[in-house]
């Protein structure tokens, strides 16, 4: 599978990771299945957060990894931390807590990356510069970084803590492009699309060399259900079983190219626990779309270009 540096550290890990937010349902046979196929497919990085499952997907990933016979050190751990019932807080007492909860579920000593699970606007940047340090110097926490913020957020984040932020989870589909529409749309009036919703991240991360890690990418809306073969997307759908055929592969795994086709290097977290969809997926790993199939597939989801 295809390689790519994970921001500006020292990780290399493969551009499709397995997001585990729905391991809390299986066996611990079932998710070693699950780990097993992942990780022979060329996924190393396998990403958790504190609330998935009540924290039931931590522990079912630790048994299942332990009953797939794979070594910790072979792969990357993920986790993130700041969503609690009513409220976000990224206070130093609730991520060194959280830290340690998730080390003991994932069983484990350290984690290779820690992020912060969407924004508190209540965030104190001193108290999070101190929770990273405290992470980093215990060696419980190796990288850091965020998810669904935007650059005003991000740049505050970073004025404060001493390490570098490598990435950054962000929302991105097919049917999910407000990262790209405003670019298209700079200085337009053309409903919403010209609308700059988070303040230019997508350049902002190529800037600062953090690695978007693409979540939902076969998602419309806000969890809405899955674009690949529903029946209000037919031109969609038609386009990407067109490309697909060109290239071998299914209409998922063509969503899925074009993500990574994008020169920003992202991730693609696929969140399947079913193995047949981690092999079909992964297949496609290292294959780009031209421009112009990438530009049609853009436009049969209903966009216009200016």
């Amino acid at each position: 599978m295809l390689k790519i540096a994970l921001g500006q550290s020292d990780l290399q890990t493969a551009n499709i990771a397995l997001g585990c937010m729905r391991m809390a349902k299986l066996s611990s046979a079932e998710a070693a299945s699950v780990i097993h196929t992942a990780y022979e497919s060329g996924i190393d990085l396998f990403e958790h957060a504190d609330i998935y499952g009540g924290g039931a997907s931590e522990e079912v990933f630790a048994k299942g990894l332990a009953a797939a016979g794979i070594k910790r050190e072979n792969i990357l751990l993920q986790t993130k931390c700041g969503i609690r019932p009513g409220m976000f807080d990224f206070s130093k007492a609730h991520i060194l807590s959280s830290v340690d909860n998730s080390l003991k579920r994932l069983n484990t000593d350290y984690l290779d990356v820690l992020a912060l699970h969407r924004p508190d606007t209540l965030m104190d940047p001193t108290e999070v510069a101190e929770a990273f340090d405290h992470l980093h110097a215990s060696g419980k926490v190796k990288y850091f970084g965020v998810s669904n913020q935007n650059v005003g957020q991000m740049a505050l984040l970073s004025r404060y803590v001493n390490q570098k932020l490598i990435v950054n989870q962000l929302q991105f589909s097919i049917m999910h492009t407000p990262m790209i529409d405003a670019g298209f749309n700079v200085n337009m009036q053309r409903d919403d699309k010209s609308l700059s919703r988070d303040g230019g991240i997508l350049e902002y991360t190529r800037l600062e060399g953090i690695t978007i890690q693409a979540w939902s990418p076969y998602q419309y809306g806000f969890f809405n259900g899955a674009f690949i073969d529903h029946p209000d997307f037919p031109e969609l759908n038609a386009k990407l079983e067109a490309i697909g055929n060109q290239y071998g592969i299914s209409k998922t795994a063509v969503a899925t190219v074009w993500i990574l086709t994008h020169p920003a290097n992202m991730q693609v977290v696929i969140g399947t626990m079913n193995v047949s969809r981690i092999r079909d997926i992964t297949a496609a790993s290292a294959i780009k779309l031209t421009r112009q199939q990438w530009y049609d597939i853009y436009q049969a989801a209903g966009n216009t270009l200016p």
